[in-house]
């Protein structure tokens, strides 16, 4: 893999195939997502740096290689070239294997079900660039449909209240990543 575009995200493979930063894991579920539009990371300080530079939400994905719903999820919405589109426009996305990271795993899963009252996979959680979770969910397809909010209406929805009521947003982050760490607190 070509390694000299690493700066924009426009990584190639030999045949010259657009590729994004989960090329270079190693992982199988990650590397699945290695030829998505979407400009995935995987989580690490490169991710966060970025997105403390461009003033962007974080847009965490966390799902595993035999996930029905991750599959779906990537069909409809991460290999969509007009999603991709929004997406990388609004957020640093990172990709994360549960199987990988289960650290990682309990911790978001715990949001959500806090969150939401639920949980599962894909496992969606858009945060601050210091790591705050301000959104939980689980599957969002392409478009709204049959009750559930679609990820091109999510994104556009993030991004204004992402600059139009950002001082909400950080504050309400604090609060959850607060009462995250009251309920690790007590728990045995």
């Amino acid at each position: 893999m070509e390694l000299a575009s690493k700066q924009t995200g426009d990584l190639r493979d030999k045949s010259g195939k657009h590729k994004n930063r989960l090329g270079l894991e190693k992982s199988p579920y990650l590397l699945q997502h290695a030829d998505n539009p979407v400009d995935w990371y995987p989580w690490g300080p490169e991710a966060f740096d970025k997105a403390r530079r461009e003033n962007k939400p974080i847009f965490l994905s966390i799902g595993y290689s035999t996930c029905h719903w991750c599959h779906v999820m990537e069909h409809e919405s991460f290999e969509d070239p007009e999603v991709a589109r929004l997406m990388n426009e609004v957020f640093v996305c990172i990709k994360v294997d549960r199987e990988e990271r289960p650290d990682l795993d309990n911790i978001y899963m715990t949001v959500c079900q806090m969150m939401t009252g639920g949980g599962g996979w894909p496992l969606t959680i858009i945060m601050t660039p210091d790591k705050k979770p301000f959104f939980a969910g689980t599957y969002f397809p392409r478009r709204s449909r049959f009750g559930r909010t679609g990820m091109m209406e999510l994104a556009t929805r993030i991004k204004e209240v992402w600059t139009g009521q950002h001082d909400e947003v950080l504050t309400s982050a604090d609060q959850i990543a607060g009462a995250l760490q009251q309920a690790s607190s007590n728990s045995p």
